[in-house]
């Protein structure tokens, strides 16, 4: 692989979305609502419980992790491809 091809922007959808807005958007989805407690550890909680199996429970676990999932994904391609982070 050559410098300018090492040095070009990723190209995915991930790579695409800068940190500066993905961090916040994924520390605000995982924490909210804040009271009585975050409806991402409710939902952990009901999937190891084995309640998790309304439609609407199974959308709000999705809605709330995708963006950490993201977070995860992003992290290790620029782990894996040496860039720094910011």
């Amino acid at each position: 692989m050559s410098e300018t091809e090492s040095s070009s922007p990723d190209p995915s959808f991930v790579g695409r979305i800068p940190w500066i807005a993905l961090l916040p958007i994924a520390f605000f989805m995982a924490i909210a609502p804040v009271s009585p407690q975050p409806h991402l550890w409710e939902k952990l909680k009901m999937l190891s419980d084995g309640t998790l199996s309304r439609p609407l429970d199974i959308f709000d676990l999705l809605m709330h992790s995708t963006p950490l999932v993201l977070v995860v994904i992003k992290g290790f391609k620029q782990f894996r491809s040496g860039k720094e982070a910011l």
